[in-house]
C-alpha cells in the first residue's frame, strides 16, 4: 500500500491551474493518476487528443467540465464521471466561472491543436522552453509554436 497527501506533490506548468502527477508518488506501474484543478478557461490537456492503447476516465469532484468530442460537446458536472475508450478524441475545458476539481488518469499519446500556419488542427508535441520556465506545443507538420503555458 502507498499513501500520499495530494498537496505534498508539486504541481507543474501546463494548461491546468493545478496538475499534480500522483503516479510516481504512489508507486503505481499499471495506471496513471493525476489530480487537477481547472480555473475558468483551463483545460486538462494542451489540445484535442486520444490515447491509442488505453481508456481514460475523468471523475469531476466539483464544478462542470465541457468535453469536446467527435459526437459533440458533453457537460460533466460534480459527482459525475465520463469514460473515453482507446482512440476516442476529446478535450475537457472549464467553460464556467467556477473552479473545477477533477482527478484524471493516463498520459496522452496523440495531441492535436489548431496551427495558424497549417490552417487546421494538426498533431503537436509538448516541449519545455530553453529556460525551462514554461511549456510549448509545437506543430509536427510545420514546426510552428501553437501554444505557450507558463
Amino acid at each position: 500500500m502507498e499513501k500520499v497527501r495530494i498537496d505534498d506533490v508539486s504541481s507543474y506548468a501546463g494548461p491546468a491551474d493545478v496538475k499534480r502527477p500522483l503516479t510516481d508518488a504512489l508507486g503505481a506501474e499499471d495506471v496513471a493518476v493525476n489530480y487537477y484543478e481547472l480555473a475558468p478557461g483551463d483545460s486538462f490537456a494542451f489540445g484535442y487528443y486520444a490515447h491509442e492503447d488505453q481508456e481514460e476516465v475523468f471523475y469531476v469532484q466539483s464544478g462542470t467540465v465541457t468535453f469536446e468530442t467527435e459526437a459533440g460537446d458533453v457537460a460533466v458536472a460534480g459527482g459525475e464521471a465520463v469514460r473515453f475508450g482507446p482512440g476516442e478524441f476529446q478535450r475537457g475545458v472549464n467553460e464556467t466561472d467556477e473552479r473545477v476539481v477533477a482527478p484524471r488518469d493516463s498520459e496522452l499519446t496523440e495531441l492535436r491543436r489548431r496551427c495558424g500556419e497549417c490552417g487546421e488542427r494538426t498533431p503537436n508535441e509538448i516541449e519545455a522552453t530553453d529556460d525551462r520556465d514554461a511549456l510549448l506545443t509545437r506543430c509536427l507538420d510545420c514546426g510552428s509554436v501553437t501554444g505557450r503555458f507558463d
